[in-house]
């Protein structure tokens, strides 16, 4: 029997049990792996075949998905810890942004308060520059 019977045999074995069609594409692309595994782990026999571990084609797979569960599980870790130091900043920000903002509104009162004093103090400055003008005209006539 060769390989792409063996394998189909395995599939339609195993997919009784699991309706693989209803399956998300994600998780068919990581079952059909899994089955096929599991569906060749019966027929070999590194041990008593003499081959060395690293030559086994089984022994491949499975160290290729050890090594895809390591990198997810440590690509997960980094999005975690990017997610509580994102929530920090958030955190931190926010109390930040609102002392400004009330720091802002204060100033904005104070400058109220300085614009209208400073326009009296122009009008004023102009009434008696106005005065000091017709004042000197009149010494001058």
């Amino acid at each position: 029997l060769g390989t792409n019977h063996l394998a189909q045999e395995a599939l339609t074995t195993y997919s009784c049990h699991w309706n693989v069609a209803r399956m998300p594409a994600m998780t068919r692309q990581f079952a059909m792996p899994l089955l096929l595994l599991v569906a060749f782990a019966p027929f070999v026999d590194a041990a008593s075949s003499g081959e060395s571990s690293a030559m086994n084609p089984i022994r491949k797979v499975v160290t290729m998905l050890q090594a895809m569960q390591k990198k997810v599980t440590e690509e997960g870790q980094k999005a975690d810890d990017l997610f509580e130091k994102y929530e920090c900043y958030c955190k931190s920000s926010s109390s930040d942004l609102s002392a400004s903002i009330e720091a802002a509104e204060v100033k904005t009162a104070e400058l109220g308060t300085s614009i209208e004093g400073d326009s009296s103090k122009k009008a004023k400055l102009e009434e008696d520059l106005k005065s000091h003008q017709e004042e000197r005209s009149a010494a001058e006539a």
